[in-house]
């Protein structure tokens, strides 16, 4: 079996970068994942290139990936160009990484990067979403979504938040867990504060502003039970990783090597919203251990998607972290915070961390890597040595549309 380790990572920082072009962006993530390899262009066998919104913010189609790179002086490769909505990034990694498994090279580059701020014209952010859904059944898919949470309506005066159609439907979606296993405001509150806690100690954040579960809940309502404070803002950045054979690996900088234990990319499935056993991260996450050789009781950090607070305890339910039902009082006890008996998003998480859709979920490799590394400063989750990354996009049906699970090692 092909073994297969980061040798290099990069990433910028994380927020609204209107200064910066997509390909300073771009130039940025993938020179320090070379410099941090002690990589050459030249090196590279073949790259993938995951970005959701440049058709949208600047009518680039169909060849992103090999405008933005050939300045870089990649050229003669296989430049794949990789969509998958916010899982793209991760789905880059995981095909650069079948690639190396086929035997077509030895060395490959993933790649996101999006640039969703535009302040002359912020409806272009806006369309960014409007296709992330089946767009031939928009309101099959919205009336799907929107009954999970009619068990448990907004209280009154709180009917009506700032409009923004994704988070609507995440609302939906934490009001029927809250009604399935009592899951509280409190408790969602809590993810948030922990994030935003955990983001003043990285400085590739978007925000980096402490807070606290009161002001959190006192943060202007999006959509119930969900606050300014608990949801993804709309950012701008770039990431990337080096990736290599063993049998290349001697050509980098083997003692910061890290392993990719495992890559499972799943999409969804027709079921019903209460069948949480067939959630497509929680099929992701067990093909994922099983390749890997490992349960959840051995993951010492995570990084998950946390769109909204909300998906961070579904997602650390469907991770095995907890049982079903309890993700909010694993993160009310403390339990998810660095120190805590399985750290999750010690980067900031999307939250605060920032969400540049494609650039997610390597972001996410980017933090665990530092982390397996040892070298994440004052956020290191001390003894780390074997991580997970979760990270979906879209919607189809009741569920992510796509959805990636990685595991990493050291």
């Amino acid at each position: 079996m092909t073994e297969i380790y980061i040798v290099g990572v990069g990433m910028t920082r994380f927020g609204k970068l209107t200064d910066q072009s997509l390909k300073n962006l771009v130039a940025t993530a993938v020179d320090q994942a070379l410099q941090d390899a002690g990589a050459k262009v030249s090196d590279v066998g073949a790259a993938f290139f995951a970005n959701s919104t440049q058709a949208i913010m600047d009518g680039q189609h169909a060849v992103r990936g090999q405008m933005a790179l050939r300045p870089l002086g990649f050229a003669g490769i296989p430049i794949v160009n990789v969509e998958n909505a916010c899982a793209g990034g991760s789905t880059a990694l995981n095909q650069a990484a079948a690639y190396l498994k086929a035997g077509v090279t030895d060395v490959a580059l993933a790649v996101g990067v999006e640039r969703m701020v535009d302040l002359q014209d912020k409806r272009k952010s806006s369309a960014i979403f409007d296709g992330a859904w089946d767009v031939h059944d928009v309101d099959a898919v919205i009336g799907s979504l929107a009954r999970i949470g009619d068990r448990m309506p907004p209280p009154p005066g709180k009917e009506q938040g700032v409009k923004s159609p994704f988070m609507e439907l995440y609302a939906s979606m934490t009001r029927g867990h809250m009604a399935r296993f009592g899951t509280t405001e409190r408790q969602i509150a809590a993810v948030a504060a922990k994030n935003h806690h955990h983001s003043t100690m990285n400085p590739l954040s978007q925000y980096q502003t402490d807070m606290t579960i009161d002001e959190v809940l006192a943060g202007t309502l999006i959509s119930w039970p969900l606050t300014l404070p608990m949801c993804s803002p709309v950012s701008d950045g770039a990431a990337a990783a080096l990736i290599c054979t063993k049998e290349a690996l001697k050509r980098f900088a083997r003692p910061r090597a890290v392993k990719l234990l495992a890559s499972v990319l799943v999409s969804g499935s027709d079921r019903d919203w209460s069948e949480f056993d067939r959630h497509l991260c929680r099929k992701a996450a067990t093909q994922a251990y099983e390749k890997a050789g490992i349960g959840p009781e051995d993951v010492s950090v995570a990084e998950v998607h946390d769109a909204s607070s909300f998906a961070e305890i579904i997602q650390t339910e469907n991770l095995g972290f907890c049982e079903l039902g309890q993700g909010g009082w694993l993160a009310e006890r403390g339990e998810t915070s660095i120190g805590g008996r399985i750290p999750i998003n010690p980067s900031g998480g999307l939250i605060s961390k920032g969400h540049p859709i494609s650039a997610t979920g390597l972001g996410q490799i980017h933090e665990l890597t530092l982390q397996l590394r040892g070298d994440a400063g004052a956020r290191q989750v001390q003894g780390a040595r074997i991580a997970v990354a979760e990270n979906g996009g879209g919607f189809h049906g009741v569920e992510e549309a796509a959805a990636v699970v990685t595991v990493l090692g050291r």
